[in-house]
């Protein structure tokens, strides 16, 4: 059964109840399906749709267009926060940092879900996988990726290198990478790091779909209420080895690292877009990181 989903579309909801499978798709093709907070909480209900459905044992999250996502739309950087009026005044363009918290709070509420959630997830991965979108891959628990796939958190160019939960990239990652990511902001293609095996699978981007739909089945024909008891154990493992404090820690450093002060010469986004448009911030935030690499002998 297949159906479209709120947010004007840019979500798909797919049910296949004899396979067991449902499949989240991001529909926002011409913004490298990047999402804003309407598309968010919509796979979000999905999300609470299908852990509620006894007859579905695995979400296959995916992006349309064969890009995954760019994750959050910087479009308009402070949006998410909404109107701040919490003095009583008129709106604010900076919002305060309890505003900050509170909406920070519920934004990582969603990934807290996502990587505790009781269905098998599978990530089919291509295209571009940033920010958030980046995230959520290296939140599945099978992850197929195409080689050629962009990865990374650019946002910490303009935000600083504590964006998202330190605890999954340091676990997911491991400590050198996920420093050498947050530090400089590089985007990188998954097949750099094919060795590591961050992902559960690389392969070329025309086997991606193919790929990921082979795991879902495979993982479908798993005992229901084992895949659930296993997941809630796997939780339980995760969060006393590798997790403790990030469900606070992320939406903090993440609120703390949207009020930033930008010394001179340091790259402002915010402002750059304000005076240029979003295209050529993005274009002037490149050139202003860029460092002609040396030759390696």
């Amino acid at each position: 059964m297949s159906q479209s989903s709120a947010a004007d579309g840019r979500v798909l909801f797919d049910l296949d109840p004899d396979r067991r499978i449902a499949t989240i798709t991001f529909n926002n093709p011409a913004q490298r399906n990047s999402y804003d907070a309407a598309m968010r909480d919509e796979v979000a209900r999905l999300l609470d749709v299908v852990a509620e459905d006894d007859d579905i044992t695995v979400v296959l999250l995916r992006g349309a267009g064969g890009v995954f996502s760019t994750g959050a739309d910087m479009n308009n950087a402070y949006g998410w926060y909404g109107e701040d009026k919490s003095d009583g005044g008129p709106a604010k363009s900076r919002p305060s940092q309890r505003r900050r918290l509170t909406v920070d709070r519920k934004t990582f509420d969603f990934y807290h879900t996502l990587l505790g959630f009781p269905k098998v997830t599978v990530g089919e991965i291509g295209g571009y996988a940033l920010g958030g979108g980046f995230e959520m891959a290296l939140m599945t628990d099978i992850s197929v990726i195409a080689r050629d796939t962009r990865i990374g958190m650019p946002a910490t160019r303009f935000l600083g290198p504590a964006l998202g939960s330190l605890h999954m990239f340091f676990h997911r990652l491991g400590p050198v990478l996920a420093r050498r990511l947050l530090l400089t902001g590089d985007i990188i293609e998954a097949g750099t790091v094919e060795r590591f095996g961050v992902f559960t699978e690389t392969c070329a981007a025309a086997a991606v779909t193919a790929r990921a739909r082979y795991w879902a089945e495979k993982a479908a024909k798993m005992p229901a209420d084992g895949v659930v008891i296993a997941k809630e154990a796997f939780r339980l493992v995760e969060q006393s080895q590798a997790y403790q404090g990030e469900e606070v820690a992320s939406y903090l450093f993440h609120a703390f690292g949207t009020n930033l002060q930008f010394a001179p010469g340091e790259f402002n986004f915010v402002k750059t877009r304000a005076a240029h448009g979003t295209k050529e911030a993005f274009r002037l935030r490149d050139e202003h990181f860029h460092v002609p690499e040396p030759g390696l002998e």
